[in-house]
């Protein structure tokens, strides 16, 4: 059985609320309807961690050898943005992508622990887009800071249900209605228990932290006025639509957007980073 939780603004504070069929009930006795909610992200992490490629269909689609194990980049808590919230593309930025994900949400502290150990410290699961603006990865290829990391590229949501099974399970990511992604959890290199399990070794997950699984193939670009949603059985939907940014991210100050081979190879599904120029991985 399943129970899913949220947060949302309720009276001008945040609150989390349970998930009854179309109705939200706070602790305190006070509902409301989901589709009226102002949603927050779903948790307040300490860290978002994520994985380049995982689904098999992704390393088919970059014609990229598969690994040995996985390797992974940080996203910034202030990438978060709820259900419903925004997706900023920056002005003078033409490339940001949608990658529809599972998440995996921490609910124990978990430090050096076996794979078989790595569920009991999972609090639940939720949905993630984990937004590229490729513009940037001729600069920030290495941590991918500014790639995945600008404010908003991170939404999560509806909310996190707890005694979610991820085995077998399809994933969907719709722009505008029409599918552009789909692919089955079964098809992950390294599922979200491995992955937990991996990433404990060296660092120390705290109940709310998230891990973010990885896309399946065909990530594109999406302009304003775009509304996109992650699907999954069991999950919900996750919406969000693009907008473009008050700020430019062109001006005098630091590295600008560019256009080069790996941008437009990366943001359009090509393979150019395994071309053995260099090796930056895509995510």
């Amino acid at each position: 059985m399943t129970t899913e939780y949220r947060r949302i603004l309720l009276d001008g504070a945040a609150v989390e609320v349970r998930r009854d069929g179309d109705t939200l009930l706070a602790p305190d006795g006070r509902t409301i309807a989901a589709d009226d909610a102002v949603h927050l992200p779903p948790v307040t992490p300490s860290k978002i961690i994520a994985v380049h490629l995982n689904h098999r269909s992704r390393f088919e689609e970059f014609r990229a050898k598969p690994r040995s194990a996985p390797t992974y980049f940080h996203k910034p808590v202030s990438a978060l943005t709820g259900h419903q919230g925004h997706v900023v593309r920056p002005e003078g930025c033409k490339w940001l992508n949608y990658e529809g994900e599972i998440a995996v949400v921490i609910g124990r502290t978990a430090r050096n622990i076996s794979v078989g150990e790595a569920p009991a410290h999972i609090r639940g699961y939720t949905l993630a887009n984990d937004l590229g603006l490729h513009d940037f990865r001729d600069t920030d290829e290495g941590s991918m800071l500014r790639v995945k990391g600008a404010d908003t590229l991170c939404p999560l949501g509806p909310g996190i249900v707890e005694g979610w099974d991820p085995r077998g399970r399809v994933l969907r990511t719709r722009v505008n209605g029409e599918v552009v992604q789909e692919g089955s959890t079964d098809e992950m290199t390294w599922d979200a228990h491995y992955l937990v399990a991996d990433i404990a070794r060296l660092i120390t997950l705290h109940p709310g932290d998230v891990l973010l699984t990885g896309t399946p193939a065909n990530s594109r670009p999406i302009q304003p006025g775009d509304t996109v949603e992650v699907e999954a059985d069991g999950l919900g939907v996750l919406r969000n639509t693009v907008v473009t940014g008050p700020t430019p991210a062109t001006g005098p100050i630091g590295a600008q957007p560019t256009e080069s081979e790996q941008v437009l190879s990366t943001a359009l599904g090509g393979d150019w980073e395994f071309r053995g120029i260099r090796a930056p991985h895509p995510a």
